[in-house]
């Protein structure tokens, strides 16, 4: 444990709070929290029990520790105004949890010598005490400089979790890839169970949970290699079939359908799996329902030599 440190957290949300109680179960005291919305005040309430609720700049004045838990589009503004008001001080370490953001945004508290950092915590939210179990094992995307390494790691690892360094200038493509991977998997979980319900399944949760955590666990195991289904095996009447009941039945989940097709038919060709002719086929049916496209380059010239 790095020693102890005054914690103070502005954006008393999913994050913030739970943060905030991971950091006091660990031993770091949390002198005050600022959060507006009464979902905040209650996360407050049930996580740090006896934290008072501040104003943003009587938060930062109170703390050694501060804790930026706020959106993305805001952290710059804050930031600002917390440096120019006088609320950051030299010495005080300031931490925000954006995945997208690194250094930089924080220029303003660096610039009067405050110890800066970037934390970003690989993990979904409920805003309960659920999460704290979560943080245990849970990748914390870091970026610090030289002096301040040691103790972003050292966080870290008072909240359970393990660490991994992204650069500065990589960390939006850091983030847009637990984005892509995170939350568009929450929309095609969503759509295929909508499907299911169409199709008259009682439980379809229960009929999906199997399956996908079976290919969850295969896909980041072994990557493209975990394919499977009608492209791979170049099953091209069953993907025109899909297309034309999923047209009559659910027709707003056409374009992600087609999309993803796309995306594996691409990968199956590439890995060798799929004969380039079997792929023109397929790509013949996706482009009768969705905006007209041709194979990837790579894959023309293998469809070319086929």
């Amino acid at each position: 444990m790095t020693h102890t440190l005054r914690v103070g957290v502005i954006g008393a949300g999913r994050v913030g709070a739970v943060l905030a109680a991971g950091l006091l179960a660990a031993g770091h005291p949390v002198a005050a929290a600022a959060g507006e919305s009464d979902a905040s005040r209650r996360r407050a309430a049930e996580l740090l029990p006896g934290v008072p609720l501040r104003k943003p700049s009587d938060v930062a004045r109170a703390a050694e520790l501060l804790l930026l838990t706020v959106p993305d589009d805001m952290l710059p503004n804050v930031v600002r105004v917390l440096a120019d008001s006088g609320a950051i001080r030299e010495g005080q370490v300031v931490a925000h949890t954006s995945g997208r953001h690194g250094l930089a945004v924080l220029e303003p508290a660096a610039a009067v010598g405050a110890r800066v950092i970037a934390l970003h915590p690989a993990m979904t939210f409920t805003g309960t005490a659920v999460d704290l179990e979560r943080l245990h094992g849970c990748v914390f995307g870091l970026t610090a400089g030289p002096g301040e390494r040691e103790l972003a790691a050292s966080l870290v690892a008072d909240l359970g979790g393990r660490p991994t360094w992204v650069p500065e200038e990589m960390r939006t493509l850091y983030h847009a890839g637990l984005a892509h991977g995170a939350n568009h998997l929450v929309t095609l979980v969503s759509e295929a169970m909508g499907l299911l319900a169409a199709a008259g399944v009682d439980d379809p949760s229960g009929t999906l949970r199997p399956l996908l955590e079976a290919a969850l666990d295969n896909a980041l195991d072994h990557g493209d290699a975990a394919l499977t289904g009608p492209i791979v095996r170049g099953d091209v009447q069953t993907v025109a079939s899909h297309l034309k009941d999923i047209s009559a039945n659910a027709p707003d989940t056409v374009p992600s359908y087609v999309a993803m097709a796309w995306a594996t038919l691409d990968r199956a060709v590439v890995d060798g799996r799929l004969l380039p002719i079997r792929a023109q086929q397929i790509a013949n049916v996706l482009n009768a329902y969705g905006e007209h496209r041709i194979l990837p380059a790579r894959v023309e010239k293998s469809v070319e030599k086929s």
